[in-house]
């Protein structure tokens, strides 16, 4: 090889190293990443001792997840959104990072949500968002 081709493998090299960097320094973090798998605006956060469920609206339809506060190994998850006269949309198992998202079209119509990490659960009752 001669000195010209290594010089433009060496500046290709280092474009791509720098182009990467950037990259992962652009990526969103986790509460960023977990927001964006639903669509709309947050409406409300369902607060409990083990995670929380997220609730977004977005031109009639509502969607939801369940995060858990500490991430990491599998734990048992459920998000559950029922439209009034309806019947629940349920995402449950075993997740690292969340459970979910669901997505229902409400309408105008009130919801019921239940979330629940492990052992703790959070349940809304009817409520209209």
């Amino acid at each position: 090889m001669s000195g010209g081709s290594i010089r433009r493998r060496i500046a290709l090299g280092l474009a791509v190293l720098t182009a990467s960097g950037m990259l992962s320094l652009a990526s969103p973090g986790p509460a960023e990443a977990a927001a964006s798998v639903c669509s709309g605006r947050e409406s409300r956060r369902l607060v409990f001792a083990t995670g929380e469920v997220r609730v977004y609206r977005s031109n009639g339809y509502l969607c939801a997840m369940t995060v858990p506060k500490r991430q990491g190994g599998h734990q048992w998850m459920s998000v559950s959104v029922r439209a009034r006269g309806g019947r629940p949309v349920v995402d449950e198992g075993d997740y690292t990072k969340r459970a979910g998202p669901v997505t229902v079209h409400t309408g105008r119509r009130q919801v019921w949500i239940k979330g629940a990490v492990g052992r703790e659960s959070v349940s809304s009752g009817w409520i209209r968002l």
